[in-house]
């Protein structure tokens, strides 16, 4: 009998350990179960529910329905405190300086509130880097509501780890115009493999690789590439490239017409959209190559990233080809320049005045970033036809147009 008393006390204990622990209610569940159930619910399928309570993460300010502004919009802080590890890594990497590159838009102050502030444009990911609450007043905006940090991944009010780790959790930021990774990889070989053996053998999923796989290795939240958003090297060994590169980078504003560094370089800089030491290329250079040889050989490795390269060499030499064309309907005065540059400026982005320089745009951000980045994710269709013949038909009628606009300037049509 004493047996038997253990016996079942044993189970009993099994059995509650099995169970998964609840939250305690809390006076914010209990108005927020009748205003926002799903939140409440979201939130109790998680891991945090087991520790924490709404006020751990919002305060304690906000207590009924008239003081809602008074609830505390979480940032990187707030997750630093229980998370400092995670948070130190995402903080070193490229993702914390979203709100970097959205500022780095000449014409950023120009865009709706709607777009930017209020998430409907770049605002919608690129307000990554919002780290405390001062970092949402800035002077062009008022009030930045939501940063995307953490949440974006791991997202509310669930924030679950699994959820993360699977490559959709990618897919609304990096998919479409000028990032169009997730097209890239889930229609590469290595995309294709995850993405199969995930439905049909989902022990073996990870015979493919999944973005975290190669960006994320181990866990460690600091994403980065050798080659940066920009796709830009310094110093460059090869002299032809180096050549190319100098156009580009006057394009971009960030060299002046003689090739002097220009206020931007700073930007550029405190973006990370550039490596520019040889040492910081390598490290990042061999940190994704340390990945790749988990699976294939040093040769093949080799083999593949010298090819990438190349892909990327002859998209600059095309883009450098029409950069200089519409560089010099400025220097011509055939366009003309309020601030007396002698350069399309690319940042302006779609912001520009004459239909050669959209042409331009798209040939940058559409164009050389596909060829770019899918010459990397190994999709040769999207580099081909998306990319590298794209940049082609643009440098022709980039020339096109240049040659009939200085026809009829010189004929004294439009002056």
């Amino acid at each position: 009998m004493k047996n038997f008393c253990a016996g079942i006390f044993a189970a009993m204990v099994l059995f509650v350990m099995a169970v998964p622990v609840q939250a305690v209610n809390s006076k914010c569940e209990e108005c927020h179960k009748k205003v926002t159930p799903g939140i409440v619910k979201d939130f109790n399928r998680g891991k945090m529910a087991e520790s924490l309570e709404c006020s751990s993460c919002h305060g304690e300010a906000h207590q009924g329905m008239n003081d809602v502004d008074k609830a505390k919009l979480p940032t990187i802080k707030t997750c630093q405190m229980c998370h400092p590890k995670q948070a130190k890594q995402y903080l070193s990497g490229k993702h914390a300086l979203g709100m970097v590159a959205l500022k780095a838009m000449p014409t950023f102050h120009m865009q709706p509130m709607a777009y930017n502030a209020g998430q409907k444009g770049c605002g919608g990911c690129h307000t990554l880097g919002l780290k405390d609450d001062a970092a949402r007043q800035t002077p062009e905006r008022k009030y930045y509501k939501y940063g995307m940090d953490c949440q974006n991944c791991h997202t509310r009010h669930m924030f679950s780890k699994k959820e993360a780790q699977e490559p959709e959790a990618c897919m609304t930021c990096h998919t479409g115009f000028d990032h169009a990774q997730w097209e890239m990889w889930s229609g590469s070989k290595h995309g294709v493999t995850y993405l199969l053996n995930r439905e049909i053998d989902p022990k073996n999923k990870n015979r493919g690789p999944k973005c975290q796989t190669c960006h994320m290795p181990d866990g460690n939240h600091r994403v980065m590439t050798a080659w940066g958003f920009l796709g830009l090297r310094l110093p460059e060994a090869d002299k032809e490239w180096m050549g190319y590169r100098v156009t580009i980078l006057q394009g971009l504003g960030v060299l002046d017409a003689d090739g002097k560094p220009t206020a931007r370089l700073d930007v550029v800089k405190a973006g990370k959209l550039a490596r520019l030491d040889k040492a910081s290329f390598d490290a990042e250079r061999k940190r994704i190559t340390d990945v790749c040889m988990k699976c294939h050989s040093k040769n093949f490795v080799d083999e593949n990233m010298k090819n990438a390269d190349q892909m990327l060499k002859a998209a600059d030499k095309l883009f450098a080809e029409a950069i200089d064309t519409v560089s010099g309907l400025y220097k011509d005065g055939i366009i003309k320049s309020k601030d007396g540059r002698q350069y399309p400026d690319l940042l302006e982005f779609y912001d520009v005045h004459t239909h050669i320089e959209e042409i331009l745009y798209e040939m940058f951000m559409d164009h050389r970033m596909k060829t770019l980045q899918a010459s990397f994710h190994m999709f040769p269709d999207y580099a081909t036809w998306y990319g590298y013949a794209k940049m082609k038909k643009d440098l022709v009628e980039i020339k096109e147009l240049a040659a009939e606009m200085r026809k009829e300037h010189k004929a004294g049509i439009h002056k």
